[in-house]
C-alpha cells in the first residue's frame, strides 16, 4: 500500500507481527464468527472508519474483520506507549493504514490523530476519547457529518458524557465500555491479569508478602486486588465512594484513607480515571523503595510533576522503571512513566477477553452503520440484544450450553396476578 499514509517504526517487523496476530486470533473465536458473516454480508461496505485504539494483536484482529466487512479503515494509537510496532507493520502489509510508534512524543501522538481525522470518517472508534475530543475542538466541520462512534474505556465514557451534558457532543457514541460482556470481563479479568503482568515484567518482584494498595475499587480495581491476593499479596483498598469501599471490606480487604496506606504500602496501583490520586502528600509518607504504577487510561493519576519536584535525582534503573531519589535519601519507583502499565510494560489484556470487547465494537459499528434514522448526539448503552449475542457466542465457542425459559416461565415473569 501507499506508505505515505502511514507512520510506523519499522516495516521489516511485519512478519513477526503477523505471527503474533495469528496467535492472538486463535483465542478470539467470537470475532472470527462475526468476521465470517461480515465477509459474506459486507455490512460496512464503503464506510470510512477512523480508529484511535491501542495497536495490539487483538486490535489487529478486530481491524481485519472490519476490513472484511467492507470498511475503509485507518488506525492511530490511543496511548504513546501502547503500540506494538510489529503489529503496526503487519497491519500496513494487510493494507490497513497505521500511524503509531511506541514511545512517540505528544506532538507526534496528536499528529497521528489528525491524520486519522483527515480520513474524514463516517464512524469513529475511540479508547479514551482523544480522537472525539480533538474532532470537537479543532475539526467541528467534520463532526456534524459523522454517523456515530464507539468508546472502549471508562475514562473515555466519562469524558463523552461530560461533553454531552455540556451540549458539546455533535454525534452519537455507544459506550462499549458499559456492556456487561465488556466491563464484567475485560475490566475485571483482563485488567486484573494484565496489570499484574505489566508490573511483574517491569520489576520482577515477588508479590507474596507485599502490601499492595489498590486505589479505586471499580471493576478494574476488583480484578487487580483479586489477582494480587492470589499471588500472596496483602491488599489495601482506598476509595472515595462508600459503596465500593464497603464491598471491599466484605471481600476481605483492608480499607483506609490513602494517606494512611501510604505509610505501609509497598506497591501502589491507581485505577480511578481521576487526576492526582497519588499526590505529594502521599509520596512524602511512602517507604523507601515504594513502587508506583497506574492502570488508568491517562498518566495523570500519579502526580508526576510533584514527584519530580520532591526528587533530587532521577535515573532509569530498568526498562520502564524510573527511580526517583528524594531529598531525604528515600527512593520511589515510577513504572512506565505513569502510563497504562499493562500496555507500557506488557502486552495488554489476554486475547480471549478482548474477544468479547471487540465483538461489541464490531456489532455496534454495524448497528450504527445500519441505523436508518440519525440518532441524537448522546452517549448510548450497547443495545441489550448485542450484549447478549456476544455472551451467547462466547459460550458457544467454549462448548457451554445453558437453559432456556419455558413458555410457562416467560408468561409468569410477565404477569402480576399470581402471588403467595
Amino acid at each position: 500500500m501507499n506508505m505515505k499514509n502511514c507512520d510506523i517504526k519499522d516495516h521489516s517487523l511485519a512478519e513477526e507481527g503477523k505471527l503474533r496476530i495469528e496467535w492472538a486470533g486463535k483465542e478470539m473465536p467470537v470475532i472470527k464468527l462475526i468476521g465470517r458473516r461480515f465477509a459474506r454480508e459486507k455490512p460496512l461496505k464503503g464506510m470510512r472508519i477512523s480508529a484511535c485504539l491501542h495497536i495490539t494483536t487483538e486490535t489487529a484482529n478486530l481491524a481485519l474483520i472490519l476490513k472484511e466487512g467492507g470498511a475503509d479503515m485507518i488506525l492511530c494509537a490511543s496511548n504513546p506507549l501502547s503500540t506494538q510496532d510489529d503489529v503496526a507493520a503487519a497491519l500496513v502489509d494487510y493494507e490497513i493504514p497505521v500511524n503509531a510508534i511506541k514511545g512517540e512524543d505528544d506532538e507526534t501522538y496528536y499528529q497521528h490523530i489528525v491524520t486519522a481525522i483527515e480520513h474524514k470518517p463516517q464512524l469513529t472508534m475511540d479508547d479514551g476519547a482523544d480522537l472525539v475530543s480533538t474532532i470537537h475542538k479543532k475539526y467541528t466541520e467534520i463532526a456534524h457529518s459523522i454517523t456515530g462512534g464507539t468508546e472502549e474505556t471508562t475514562t473515555g465514557v466519562i469524558r463523552l458524557r461530560n461533553m454531552a451534558r455540556a451540549g458539546k457532543l455533535s454525534y452519537p457514541i455507544i459506550a462499549v465500555n458499559d456492556a456487561h460482556t465488556k466491563r464484567f470481563f475485560d475490566n475485571r479479568y483482563g485488567t486484573g491479569q494484565s496489570t499484574i503482568d505489566g508490573i511483574t515484567r517491569a520489576t520482577n518482584i515477588l508479590w507474596a508478602g507485599k502490601a499492595v494498595v489498590v486505589c479505586g475499587y471499580g471493576w478494574c480495581g476488583r480484578g487487580i486486588a483479586r489477582r494480587a491476593q492470589g499471588m500472596g499479596a496483602q491488599i489495601i483498598v482506598t476509595e472515595v465512594d462508600p459503596i465500593p469501599a464497603l464491598e471491599a471490606v466484605m471481600d476481605g480487604y483492608r480499607v483506609m484513607p490513602l494517606i494512611d496506606a501510604s505509610r505501609v504500602g509497598d506497591i501502589f496501583i491507581t485505577t480511578t480515571g481521576d487526576i492526582h490520586v497519588i499526590s505529594s502528600a502521599h509520596i512524602r509518607e511512602m517507604k523507601d523503595g515504594a513502587i508506583l504504577a497506574n492502570s488508568g487510561h491517562f498518566n495523570v493519576e500519579i502526580d508526576i510533576p510533584a514527584l519530580e519536584s520532591l526528587a533530587k535525582s532521577k535515573r532509569r534503573i530498568r526498562p520502564f522503571v524510573d527511580e526517583y531519589t528524594l531529598n531525604d535519601g528515600r527512593c520511589v519507583h515510577l513504572l512506565g512513566e505513569g502510563r497504562l502499565i499493562n500496555l507500557a510494560a506488557a502486552e495488554g489484556h489476554p486475547a480471549s477477553v478482548m474477544d468479547m470487547s471487540f465483538a461489541n465494537q464490531a456489532l455496534c459499528l454495524e448497528y450504527l452503520a445500519q441505523t436508518k434514522e440519525r440518532l441524537e448526539p448522546k452517549v448510548y448503552p450497547v443495545p441489550e440484544e448485542i450484549d447478549k449475542e456476544v455472551g451467547r457466542l462466547k459460550l458457544a465457542s467454549m462448548n457451554i450450553a445453558i437453559d432456556s425459559l419455558t413458555q410457562e416461565q416467560k408468561n409468569y415473569l410477565q404477569s402480576w396476578e399470581s402471588g403467595t
